[in-house]
């Protein structure tokens, strides 16, 4: 068979300043997996049990390229990517074998007449970590750094809880009310504040209501400043180095830096999700490929990170003018969204692929 790329189209490749700043190590899956073991015991779901479907024009072989994704190699073998952990076959005769790199070649195999994709050839990235300082950083990764960029920046959702326990202003110093870019304010929640460590402060206006109950369920930050601790205690002294807004007593802080790993293979839900896109990172008013929702279900309702949801436009309730009365439309499915980052009543997902523009309140749930 002729090799080819994924359809899926890219936002860019993931720069090796990118792919340091995400993760010193990427991997596809917490925590050790024995080479022994196959995919169908790493990430199966209780409600997915048919077999993988492979793409109808999957390769025998594809080489790994620059700027590919996971999502994107698995969309190469298979109809539905989140299956990947399924057909993944670790090779223990390759070096760092649950990683791939660009330059190495997959082949899909059958063992005991089940499709499986394994490494064939390791690239010249596969090098002994006595050879090579950081041997992982270049590691293909699940989703393009580029496309959740918006995510790091400053301006972010936040669940409440999570907002309530955040480090706050808790005064100015000097006569004034309101501090900016040069100006110290005095800082309190941060444990052990270490000299120079930097935080962005934000103010939480706007709320952000679960679609479904109206519950309030967190808030749009807003970046006001940023600044670095220049003295220990409690309260902390902070310097304002940069601002936008004035800061003011009651803003919260948040680390500058953001941890966020790249590196979880996709896969269904253990558990069945029912849910609402409650907002999107940027508030654009429709919502397609690669953009940043997020979700009314969290840790708590069973998603985790790498779980995939099938996103639908939610039907309207409509007047039917001729038979009498009101009926709602049904839901029609319109893309596939990507969980990275779950708190316990929220989640943050990427949408890797968008069939028609989505909106706030559309329904995401498992797939089938």
């Amino acid at each position: 068979m002729s090799l080819r790329k994924s359809k899926s189209a890219k936002p860019g490749r993931v720069s090796r300043v990118a792919a340091l700043s995400a993760a010193t190590a990427l991997t596809f899956f917490a925590g050790t997996v024995s080479s022994s073991m196959t995919p169908a015991t790493v990430g199966a779901s209780a409600f997915l049990q048919q077999a993988p479907a492979l793409a109808q024009d999957a390769p025998s072989q594809y080489t790994v390229q620059e700027g590919d994704t996971l999502w994107d190699i698995a969309s190469t073998f298979l109809q539905d990517p989140w299956f990947w952990p399924e057909i993944w076959y670790v090779n223990p005769e390759i070096i760092n074998p649950h990683l791939i790199y660009p330059g190495d070649v997959l082949a899909l195999v059958y063992i005991d007449g089940q499709p499986r994709v394994t490494t064939a050839q390791g690239s010249s990235l596969r090098l002994s970590p006595s050879a090579r300082a950081t041997p992982l950083v270049e590691a293909v990764t699940t989703i393009p750094f580029e496309s959740i960029r918006a995510f790091l920046s400053a301006g972010r959702v936040m669940e409440k809880r999570e907002a309530e326990k955040l480090p706050h202003i808790v005064a100015v110093r000097g006569e004034g009310l309101l501090a900016a870019t040069g100006n110290d304010v005095y800082v309190r929640g941060i444990d052990d504040p270490e000299l120079g460590s930097r935080y962005s402060v934000v103010s939480f206006v706007d709320e952000l209501r679960d679609p479904e109950n109206n519950k309030l369920m967190g808030y749009h930050g807003l970046w006001i400043a940023e600044g670095t601790i220049r003295r220990g205690g409690d309260p902390a002294t902070m310097e304002l180095t940069a601002s936008n807004r004035e800061a003011r007593k009651g803003h919260r802080l948040l680390p500058s830096t953001v941890e966020l790993p790249l590196n979880f293979y996709p896969k269904p839900p253990d558990a069945p999700i029912d849910g609402r896109i409650m907002a999107v990172v940027d508030g654009v008013s429709q919502i397609g490929q690669w953009s940043v929702v997020i979700v009314n279900r969290g840790s708590d309702d069973g998603l985790a990170q790498g779980d995939v949801l099938r996103a639908f436009k939610y039907g309207q309730t409509i007047r039917d003018r001729i038979g009498g009365g009101k009926v709602r439309l049904p839901d029609e499915e319109a893309g596939t969204v990507m969980i990275f980052k779950t708190y316990e009543e929220i989640a943050y997902g990427l949408v890797m692929e968008a069939t028609e523009p989505l909106h706030v309140a559309d329904a995401v749930r498992n797939p089938s």
